[in-house]
């Protein structure tokens, strides 16, 4: 299948999760893809992906890595910011300590900012293009176990890519906001670590399971692809029934 044939598309946080699945999915739909990472030995080891080593709360990091894009293939047509953090001590208001905040806001928030400040002139230069940017169900509907910074710095990932996406809607430029579930990914199954813990997360999923990695890179390539033509400014979720269940009125 070719759904991304000519296009060229950059992805964070791609050594490993979503971010990798949705590399070797790109790979395989026809793209040619840039795969950045903190830890570039990750990336490298991708086969067929241009491989870049950065840090995505450094601005200088996000406009190198955009600029290799370009000086690679000649153009970007996708921008999937997906690089995210969630600490081990993220807690609520009151135990959650200023550098966790910080740390999380700088990587999940200013990683995004500054990969559509960079990316987005790259996508005008190539006549348009589509921009995923990672969020999360908490964004919509908060944490039942406290993460307080990871929780806040999604739903700014969120309004972000609302108001990106009615800016330059007539640019060719669609900006959507990717929302996964809980999945069956090292960033999340860290904390739930016994049985006993992922049941309890478990019961809140009307689908009764994990998503996997996979699947939310599948809901990526449809918001990359010219089949999502009309798609912009979404909250596009992918969380096996989860926020239907919490919104739907009893």
């Amino acid at each position: 299948m070719d759904r991304l044939k000519d296009q060229v598309a950059l992805i964070t946080g791609a050594g490993s999760g979503i971010g990798k699945e949705t590399a070797l999915l790109f790979l395989a739909e026809g793209a040619s893809v840039v795969a950045v990472d903190l830890h570039g030995d990750a990336v490298a080891a991708i086969p067929g992906v241009h491989a870049v080593q950065a840090d995505v709360s450094k601005a200088a990091d996000c406009e190198r890595m955009v600029a290799e894009a370009e000086a690679k293939y000649g153009k970007l047509t996708v921008m999937f910011n997906n690089a995210g953090i969630s600490h081990a001590d993220d807690d609520d208001a009151i135990n959650t300590t200023e550098a966790v905040w910080d740390l999380t806001f700088a990587v999940n928030v200013k990683g995004v900012f500054f990969g559509c400040k960079y990316g987005i002139p790259a996508l005008r230069r190539a006549g348009g293009g589509s921009i995923i940017n990672t969020a999360s169900f908490v964004a919509l509907l908060g944490a039942a176990t406290p993460q307080l910074a990871y929780t806040a710095s999604k739903g700014a990932v969120l309004s972000m890519s609302r108001e990106l996406a009615a800016i330059h809607a007539r640019e060719n430029i669609r900006v959507n906001a990717l929302c996964p579930g809980p999945l069956q990914t090292e960033l999340l199954m860290k904390y739930l670590n016994t049985e006993e813990k992922k049941q309890r997360r478990l019961v809140h999923i009307p689908m009764g399971r994990f998503g996997q990695a996979k699947e939310i890179a599948k809901a990526a390539l449809y918001l990359a692809s010219d089949d999502s033509s009309f798609v912009t400014g979404t909250e596009f979720l992918v969380d096996g029934g989860i926020t239907a269940a919490y919104t739907t009125p009893l």
